[in-house]
């Protein structure tokens, strides 16, 4: 492979010898020997090669870099700067680390000297920095670059999507007033399995048996909560239940869903170009998605005009369908829908709008994530038609909180509201069998 790496002049005039110590002087270091690999490297071979064969001969030519600068390292710290320097030359630079630990859902960068990160549903300062702005505007760069986009005073703001499916959003100067920022929501390869649901309270086995028995009926859910409260999570999960004969097409801005089943046309779409053309929006592909016959349709997110069109295809025959909505409550999230069906500035009247949501969805899942950092559906709803100008639910399942334990922990319960839904009608009558006892069940949680 020494074809791969031009010869490395000798440094003239090196700095003085000694340990290195403050971070500034650690970061110059590593961004000067990174420019002088560039100078030596040839990146068009060396990307084809296998890392570990990559890794060696980078840590030689580091090696002798670090020989040149007159830096006495021990091999720990060597290894060290060996890894960094090719995550910077390879990968995402300081991200990369993060980027490996599956624990980590969040990464935020709000400048180069603070990067937050999310464990377990808790955010925390990581010791994870940048040299300056300008090494992290290089990383959001290179983050863009790889799905063909480009960020520039021009175009501030870009959405993007790794490699591994990860969601990542930058926003740099002049909207960013202290520098770039970016934000990476992972998602995880492993898709939330039923037992782990009600093994970490999110849901009792009870709830869940009627949900999977409503999702099998083609009982249209409707999935709302906040900000990182798990509402694409919980549709993944309960994805797993629809039958796997069944056609299904997925409509997503990012494409996040894991569905288990064979039969399944994922659509994504996508944003305009530097000259505003060529975007493809959820709405263009609803309508696309009525004309392949499906038997369900998915829609990650509702967010804009689409909720029209998605209303519709509820309407005429595609049951079953399942979308999630940023809401902090079931009627935030019928209103909410209200707003985005007028965005289509079709002069539809209200009480038509309000008529056709109730008639198209059934079940409204509330989720929410808690103090702890836990996530639970808190409550489950059954739209039980029109009263007042507005779409009225009855409660099936709430989680009633009682306090917080000394460790910091949320307690509660969930519990049976009392009011049995008319969507067990429909259950029963496409002979989907239910437990014994679906409504009194009680789960204390105290963690």
């Amino acid at each position: 492979m020494g074809s791969n790496f031009r010869s490395v002049p000798p440094r003239q005039g090196g700095p003085s010898a000694g340990p290195v110590r403050s971070a500034d002087r650690y970061f110059e270091l590593k961004s000067e020997i990174h420019k002088k690999l560039l100078g030596v490297l040839n990146l068009e071979k060396v990307s084809s090669l296998p890392k570990d064969r990559v890794r060696a001969e980078i840590g030689r030519v580091v090696e002798r870099l670090l020989e040149d600068e007159r830096v006495p390292m021990t091999a720990a710290e060597t290894n060290k700067m060996v890894e960094e320097v090719l995550d910077e030359v390879l990968g995402l630079g300081p991200l990369e680390p993060l980027l490996k630990e599956p624990s980590i859902s969040d990464i935020l960068v709000n400048g180069y000297n603070k990067v937050y990160i999310e464990r377990n549903g808790k955010l925390s300062l990581s010791p994870v920095r940048f040299k300056d702005n300008g090494h992290l505007l290089h990383i959001i760069e290179k983050i863009v670059s790889q799905v063909g986009r480009r960020v520039d005073e021009a175009q501030p703001i870009v959405d993007a999507r790794l490699l591994d499916g990860s969601r990542v959003n930058a926003i740099i100067s002049p909207l960013a007033l202290d520098g770039p920022a970016l934000s990476i929501r992972r998602f995880g390869r492993h898709v939330i399995t039923s037992g782990e649901m009600t093994g970490n309270k999110t849901i009792t086995p009870m709830m869940l048996r009627f949900l999977a028995a409503a999702v099998q009926s083609k009982s249209t859910i409707l999935i709302s909560g906040g900000t990182g409260s798990g509402k694409t999570t919980t549709l993944n999960a309960l994805s797993r239940f629809i039958p796997e004969d069944e056609r299904i097409i997925t409509i997503e801005d990012t494409a996040e869903l894991q569905l288990q089943q064979r039969h399944v046309v994922k659509f994504e779409t996508r944003p305009p170009n530097v000259n505003r053309e060529g975007g493809i929006n959820q709405r263009q592909l609803l309508r696309t998605a009525l004309r392949m016959r499906p038997d369900r349709i998915i829609v990650g997110e509702c967010r804009g005009a689409e909720a029209l069109d998605m209303l519709q295809a509820m309407n005429t025959g595609v049951e079953g369908s399942m979308t999630t909505i940023h809401a902090n409550s079931p009627r935030d999230a019928f209103s909410r829908l209200e707003a985005m069906i007028l965005m289509a500035d079709l002069e539809i009247p209200n009480r038509v709008i309000v008529q056709q949501l109730a008639g198209a969805i059934r079940l409204v899942l509330q989720v929410s994530r808690m103090q702890d950092g836990s996530r639970k559906i808190v409550s489950i709803s059954e739209v039980v038609g029109v009263e007042e100008g507005r779409v009225a639910t009855r409660a099936i399942f709430h989680f009633e909180r009682s306090g917080v334990s000394d460790a910091g922990k949320v307690q509660g319960r969930f519990q049976w509201t009392g009011y049995e839904p008319k969507v067990l009608e429909r259950i029963r009558t496409m002979g989907i069998q239910t437990p014994p006892g679906l409504f009194d069940e009680v789960v204390e949680v105290n963690l």
